[in-house]
């Protein structure tokens, strides 16, 4: 063979094995389909007309369906056969949620659900079973008999995150039991604004603390596999930054450079998903001036193709209508679909009517949305209710489930609750109080199941809680139950925001050796919780003047679901136990504290303000605590973040580095011994903060980077450590990307402090 052939020989094998090469290629499932989400996926999707696949995106509110009309839905709760079948087989609604007006039995929520599947699977042509949705955010609290836990901002005051897996586990559990696969929990928002009505649903101020907590509670819901008939798919919401409103009003304009967006209020979102998180509900307001719903930085090119999130992203409560009607960026109904499903919104939480469907079909039939577009929404439903095996058991049965609202669930709840009870005062050791001594209970939280629990409890509002939880022990009963009722003398004294009978309780008072003064919240969410002063309301405070100039000793139980403040009473009370929001075992866990048959050990999750206007986190700018001729700092709250006592005492001492120089590649360990010096067993939690001395962007003065919850009797001690490294120093630079700078640092647990190098 000449040169010449050899060569022209070559360049033909080569076209040929590229031609190959290419068709081979094309041959291959694309990553953003079957390979992403499964052949079985994709092959259904392959089946699916446009409108089943419209059908998928759209969810609907439980009175779409009920006998009556929306939002005026009558008891007992009915199914409508004719609005079901509309629903599931004209409009093919992929989703339902909510309940109509107030808690069910086990048995009429299994009857819903059955009703409901079996229209979706017997009845369509697919048989695509429905995702039913509902808010258990502290227990199953639709269902009647569930166990109710604590809040969230308790479980954050608790440090405990093997706990809050527990109590995931537990509500998942019994979510389940009533036949319901999908919680739209966690909050991973940051209460970062004291004022926000939605603060109690938080994990509190802190970012390590809402990641670490956060992740423990999806862990608890969905476990290894979320098709196991004791889990849920978890909906980590609101993605992102809803919860820093500039007014605190809820659902009102946020602004938020991108920097402080990515280092403070995307982190906790990150670390659920990483945990595996399969849903999330997208935020409800606006941030710089961009509605969450139609922003497609936040819901594409952040959530999909930086965080890699392949699950399903629901709107809010009729958030994809209010890009029109409230955020006025839509010039129509019509345009707001176009502009959410464009952004990125899989499924419209319409919720009441079927209008997302007509307008979405009509937006693709005109070519203003792709059929492909639509696919990805699709695949990413039809993959969650895969994952919790929907295809394979629709409904679940109530007597597949033995321990719902079972007494060891009960004791769980009771015990998270002693364990999330802050003491923040506690002059002259008031507290524990002696059971053999009278005591005078006043305020309005004293004998209030519904101040106990806060909102989502049995209703939206939890306005009916008292009826509900009429079973449980309120603080008054549970004091009374613990020391006998002829030692407890019982005044009302006011109202949450009226006076009733202050001068009665001041009587009274004469008699008794201590008061317990119960105050704080009624129950709300949501925007009919917003507030114009976060004082706490007048008539509350002219209650504890009033008794406090008795000179009785008083004890301040404070039970709110965010910092009501308080600088308007005098200070010569004696003791303050913050309660938060702890649940329908809230009463008895506050009388065990009161009266020492448990000791405290919740840790403040936020800062107390002193001031309306010095709504400071802990985690200020050296800027927010200079001295400006007041003889003290700027930064002045009432209680600081991390603030909680004992009725022990702690010690701590022999802080240790494993090096005082570390660098990118190695791990620096922090050591301290932690020693009870008092007299009865007690936990602790530790906690490491850590202080970037100078950096390109102002660093904060410090920083909670690890902290760990230790139990320790009269005389113990025990050695706690915590490993850190580079990455866990880091910050978002002037460019928007983490970085890690090289410098000193200080490391502080306790009031000890050592400083160390990164090279």
């Amino acid at each position: 063979m000449n040169k010449k052939l050899f060569i022209l020989f070559i360049i033909f094998i080569t076209i040929g094995l590229v031609i190959g090469l290419l068709i081979a290629s094309c041959n291959k499932p694309q990553t953003n389909a079957a390979n992403q989400y499964g052949d079985k996926i994709e092959e259904l999707v392959s089946k699916m007309t446009i409108e089943e696949k419209i059908g998928q995106m759209t969810q609907v509110t439980l009175d779409v369906i009920s006998v009556g009309e929306i939002y005026n839905v009558p008891d007992p709760h009915r199914l409508d056969t004719a609005k079901l079948m509309k629903a599931i087989t004209e409009y093919h609604v992929g989703s339902i949620l909510n309940n109509a007006g107030h808690a069910y039995s086990q048995e009429h929520w299994h009857s819903i659900i059955s009703q409901i599947q079996d229209a979706a699977v017997n009845k369509t042509r697919l048989g695509i079973p429905i995702i039913y949705g509902i808010d258990a955010i502290h227990g199953v609290n639709y269902t009647i008999g569930s166990t109710l836990f604590p809040q969230q901002i308790n479980m954050a005051a608790s440090r405990n995150p093997e706990a809050v897996q527990e109590i995931g586990a537990v509500v998942a559990y019994e979510t389940r039991a009533s036949s319901i696969p999908w919680n739209f929990s966690p909050v991973l928002d940051l209460g970062r604004n004291a004022a926000w009505p939605r603060f109690w649903e938080t994990f509190g101020e802190d970012v390590f603390l809402a990641k670490v907590m956060g992740k423990a509670l999806v862990k608890g819901y969905e476990g290894d596999d979320i098709s196991d008939k004791t889990k849920v798919a978890a909906c980590t919401k609101h993605y992102f930054a809803y919860s820093a409103p500039l007014s605190g009003k809820d659902r009102t304009p946020a602004w938020i450079p991108e920097r402080y967006l990515r280092e403070y209020f995307l982190p906790s979102f990150q670390a659920a998903f990483e945990q595996g998180a399969h849903t999330l509900m997208v935020n409800s307001a606006e941030v710089n001036g961009i509605p969450a719903h139609a922003n497609s930085w936040m819901l594409t090119e952040v959530l999909r193709n930086e965080l890699n999130f392949k699950g399903l992203a629901v709107s809010d409560w009729e958030d994809i209508k209010y890009l029109y009607t409230r955020h006025k960026i839509a010039a129509s109904p019509k345009e707001a679909v176009k502009l959410a499903i464009l952004a990125g919104i899989d499924m419209s939480m319409v919720p009441d009517d079927f209008s997302f469907y007509t307008y979405l079909l009509e937006l693709v039939n005109e070519g203003e949305i792709s059929e492909e577009r639509i696919n990805e929404s699709v695949r990413r439903i039809l993959w969650v209710k895969q994952e919790l095996g929907l295809f394979e058991t629709p409904v679940t049965h109530p007597q597949d489930y033995p321990d719902f609202g079972s007494e060891k669930f009960r004791l769980l709840s009771k015990n998270a609750a002693i364990e999330s009870l802050t003491l923040l005062k506690n002059e002259d050791q008031t507290l524990p109080l002696s059971k053999d001594k009278k005591v005078l209970l006043v305020g309005p939280a004293a004998n209030s199941m519904r101040a106990l629990n806060g909102g989502w409890s049995y209703t939206w509002q939890g306005e009916q809680t008292d009826e509900y939880a009429k079973d449980k022990n309120t603080i008054l009963e549970a004091i009374q139950q613990k020391i006998g009722e002829a030692k407890v003398v019982y005044v009302l004294g006011s109202e949450f925001e009226k006076e009733v009978n202050i001068a009665e309780a001041v009587s009274k008072a004469k008699s008794v050796d201590a008061v317990v003064l119960c105050i704080g919240e009624n129950s709300y969410t949501e925007k009919p919780g917003d507030i114009d002063d976060l004082y706490l309301p007048q008539a509350q405070v002219d209650l504890a003047n009033a008794l406090i100039a008795t000179g009785k000793p008083m004890v301040m139980v404070l039970v709110e679901g965010r910092p009501r403040i308080i600088s308007k009473i005098n200070e010569n009370y004696k003791s303050v136990l913050m309660a938060y929001l702890p649940g329908n075992e809230g009463g008895e866990a506050i009388a065990d504290v009161l009266f020492g048959d448990a000791n405290p050990s919740g840790k403040l999750p936020y800062t107390y303000p002193r001031f309306p206007n010095a709504l400071v986190a802990y985690d200020h700018k050296f800027t927010e605590q200079l001295d400006m001729g007041k003889g003290r700092s700027e930064f002045y709250p009432q209680f600081e973040f991390g603030t909680g006592l004992s009725y022990t005492t702690f010690e701590y001492s022999n802080l240790k580095l494993s090096s005082t120089e570390f660098t990118e590649t190695t791990a620096l360990t922090i050591s301290v011994d932690v020693k009870n010096t008092g007299s009865r067993v007690g936990k602790e939690t530790v906690e490491l903060y850590i202080s970037d001395l100078y950096a390109s962007i102002t660093p904060s003065v410090k920083r909670l980077r690890g902290f760990s919850k230790i139990e320790l009797n009269p005389g113990e001690t025990k050695i706690v450590s915590f490993e850190v490294r580079a990455l866990d120093m880091a910050f978002v630079g002037i460019d928007n990307k983490w970085i890690t700078e090289k410098g000193e640092f200080k490391a502080q647990i306790g009031s000890i402090t050592q400083n160390f190098f990164l090279k």
